[in-house]
């Protein structure tokens, strides 16, 4: 596929995907795939389009108060460390065990979404954290958060998906936390499991600037209308997106594995 025409699937992509706070980075591995690109390749060259594109609308989010810092920086210091781990161990697995992965990944955060938020925990623990942002109170269960952000992280970092795809189940079935804020928290964290992925990609010698570059102008393009277009989207309908996108990308996976 020509590399320009390319560049325009996935700034669709990415428009799509940031709306939810995913990023975009299991469809971009997708996408790369399916043109004929090798998935250890697909998986560093994602990984740099979604670090590109979800700086973009992290800033974007930000800007307008869909955000939580002390929640951000709490995950985010945990998914940064596993994600550098994933992105460097990951081209020591084949690529039909990188995909089967892929798919369970998938799938999983797709039935997350569709479950109802637990009720709210009292923060009367030593390992739950209570946070506050805009009158809303977040009680974060360290024992159970700690775990799974770990695990997501270094999942997305090998994979060359985004930390998306467990942040926001997360963060709406353990903490309750608003949809907006989830995607806001997950976009900029996304961003550093990325960056953190990519650079475990690079140092192990699987990159292509020549071919990451264009694809990047277009997620950065996509990455900004998407966060334009969340900002005035209901969390019912971004709830919604995010499963039904997550479950598409489990079922062609699935497909490709097993054809």
């Amino acid at each position: 596929m020509n590399i320009w025409l390319l560049a325009v699937v996935i700034m669709l992509i990415a428009f799509i995907m940031t709306m939810t706070g995913r990023g975009g980075g299991n469809f971009y591995v997708l996408t790369l795939v399916f043109s004929g690109i090798g998935m250890n390749l697909s998986a560093s060259t994602g990984q740099f389009i979604l670090m590109c594109s979800s700086l973009m609308a992290a800033i974007l989010f930000s800007k307008q108060k869909m955000n939580h810092w002390k929640l951000t920086i709490l995950l985010g210091i945990f998914i940064f460390i596993s994600a550098m781990a994933g992105g460097f161990f990951g081209h020591c697995f084949n690529e039909k065990v990188l995909k089967v992965i892929f798919a369970v990944v998938m799938f999983i955060a797709a039935l997350l979404m569709l479950c109802k938020p637990k009720k709210k925990m009292k923060a009367d623990y030593k390992w739950v954290v209570s946070l506050t942002s805009n009158g809303d109170t977040f009680d974060v269960n360290l024992l159970v958060t700690v775990p799974i952000v770990l695990l997501a992280g270094f999942l997305s970092g090998m994979v060359g998906v985004s930390g998306g795809s467990f942040l926001v189940p997360l963060m709406l079935l353990t903490m309750n936390v608003p949809m907006h804020i989830a995607v806001g928290v997950s976009t900029f964290l996304v961003s550093m499991s990325a960056a953190a992925g990519f650079f475990g990609h690079w140092e192990a010698g699987i990159f292509d600037f020549s071919m990451a570059i264009p694809l990047a102008l277009g997620g950065v393009l996509g990455g900004f209308a998407g966060a334009k277009m969340a900002l005035k989207s209901k969390p019912k309908n971004l709830k919604y997106l995010f499963a039904g996108t997550q479950l598409l990308a489990s079922v062609i996976m699935i497909f490709n594995v097993i054809y």
